[in-house]
């Protein structure tokens, strides 16, 4: 069952965002697969400092998850589904993960901000989403870059 604050703060848009008012509640989830790293990351998108994020292609289809598309909404939540955010896609592009850059590493916000960083994180996490399948991450893999602004978010 969903958290209440997920409708609470689509519904708090909406009072703000007539011209949404037929959209249906987005999805809604948080970053990362474990507690510490998801809350991490919803105050980082609630002070407006990570504004991307990167799904492996290969995870999303063995998942059976459909890619993002520009003007999605989602609610960002904390590790226990407690709604902070609300962004709404921008760019969605698919690199292959040799090719990640400093930019889109200090757009994603995350540690240091440096693509060192990005790429040794995601590499051990994209190797965690991995392994249930029997599958290992590669150099070449393509990554889902997908931008997004926030455009509403709750004060704490």
């Amino acid at each position: 069952m969903k958290n209440h604050s997920v409708t609470d703060i689509w519904g708090d848009f909406l009072n703000q965002h007539l011209e949404y008012i037929n959209e249906s509640v987005p999805n809604s989830g948080h970053f990362c697969d474990n507690e510490k790293d998801a809350n991490t990351c919803a105050k980082l998108v609630r002070k407006g400092i990570k504004r991307a994020t990167s799904h492996s292609l290969l995870g999303l289809q063995l998942r059976e998850e459909p890619l993002p598309k520009i003007g999605d909404f989602f609610v960002v939540t904390d590790w226990n589904g407690n709604a902070s955010s609300i962004v709404r896609t921008v760019s969605v592009k698919l690199i292959p993960y040799f090719n990640i850059n400093e930019n889109f590493a200090q757009l994603e916000g995350e540690g240091n901000k440096t693509l060192a960083h990005w790429k040794q994180v995601h590499w051990d996490y994209y190797t965690r989403e991995l392994e249930p399948f029997g599958r290992v991450p590669r150099d070449s893999m393509i990554i889902v870059c997908e931008v997004f602004e926030k455009v509403f978010g709750r004060k704490r």
